[in-house]
């Protein structure tokens, strides 16, 4: 599955009302330690196929999801389940941590 851009136009479509995990990328063009997590988001949404949803959300232009989310820093990867926070982590994680928050 690719992955999915998220908006605060889709938000609530593809995540709040998704019936499966859905692993969150706060990130900016800007930022190298997002630069090097996004070719292992990527991966990970290959991975993955079907049992789970991965998108990217740009903080510089979705600053009310950004805040939302109290993101302080960048990249932060959030795991939601049921339209509720599972799990979170800041900074660059290998593939496997990745896959491991979405069991």
């Amino acid at each position: 599955m690719s992955v999915l851009k998220i908006t605060k136009d889709n938000f609530e479509k593809e995540v709040l009302q998704s019936d499966k995990p859905v692993l969150l990328d706060f990130w900016a063009s800007w930022c190298g330690p997002c630069r090097m997590v996004g070719p292992i988001v990527e991966q990970v949404a290959e991975e993955i196929g079907d049992t789970a949803k991965v998108g990217k959300i740009n903080v510089d232009e979705e600053r009310e999801l950004a805040k939302t989310f109290r993101v302080m820093s960048i990249p932060t990867l959030i795991v939601m389940k049921n339209g509720k926070v599972e799990k979170t982590t800041v900074g660059v994680q290998p593939k496997q941590t990745l896959l491991s928050m979405l069991q």
